[in-house]
């Protein structure tokens, strides 16, 4: 697994929000994205998932270039800013219905993922009556479900207590190996440089890998 990322740029209203960033993100590896709100973390993962058009630079996934040869990386798990379900079904049932988009994820292995980031898959409450920390723990359950193998989390431990950041970084870690590329966003340092094996310092717009 191989992202090349190459002269990236993208500028939002006039804002310099991705300057020239060149990186090349190898599979087996976590990444953790360091930097303070608005320097560009949250972007540069949309850029990654292909959830944004690039003024300049391209990425290329595995040799196919994002947004030319493919419109989103072919198998990817993502959480981004505050996640978002129907309020109308409990949280086994929103996974079975993402999960039913691709047909990937068994029901079992929707309920022991749950089960991993803390949550009762039996658990018969509707979203909305869902605490923070409760929403949080199923966005991260659904960008892991598929075991993808680009797997973006952004501030995946906000609104979790200690126990459950344990718990989901104790998750990220069992999902580290040899073909998998997961990119972690944390204002924790210390948190984040236990998880990650490269330290990427984000700074308007400006990435650069940590010696």
């Amino acid at each position: 697994m191989l992202i090349e990322v190459q002269n990236v740029y993208k500028e939002i209203h006039g804002r310099t929000i991705l300057k020239n960033v060149n990186l090349k993100l190898h599979g087996g590896k976590i990444y953790g994205l360091q930097g303070e709100n608005g320097s560009g973390k949250t972007m540069f993962m949309r850029s990654l998932a292909g959830l944004i058009y690039l003024d300049e630079g391209q990425i290329i996934i595995n040799n196919e270039v994002l947004h030319k040869e493919i419109d989103f990386p072919k198998s990817i798990g993502v959480l981004l800013e505050n996640p978002s379900f129907l309020d109308g079904f409990t949280g086994i049932q929103n996974l079975k219905m993402l999960a039913s988009l691709k047909g990937i994820a068994s029901e079992k292995s929707l309920k022991n993922m749950m089960h991993c980031v803390g949550l009762d898959p039996g658990d018969r409450r509707k979203y909305r009556k869902y605490s923070l920390g409760m929403k949080q723990r199923l966005g991260i359950a659904a960008a892991l479900m598929e075991n993808a193998e680009i797997i973006l989390l952004d501030e995946p431990f906000n609104a979790l207590d200690e126990a459950g950041k344990q718990q989901v970084e104790s998750r990220i870690l069992q999902m580290k190996d040899n073909n998998r590329i997961i990119v972690i966003s944390c204002h924790d340092r210390n948190r984040l440089e236990r998880i990650a094996d490269v330290i990427i310092s984000v700074d308007q717009g400006c990435l650069q890998v940590m010696e």
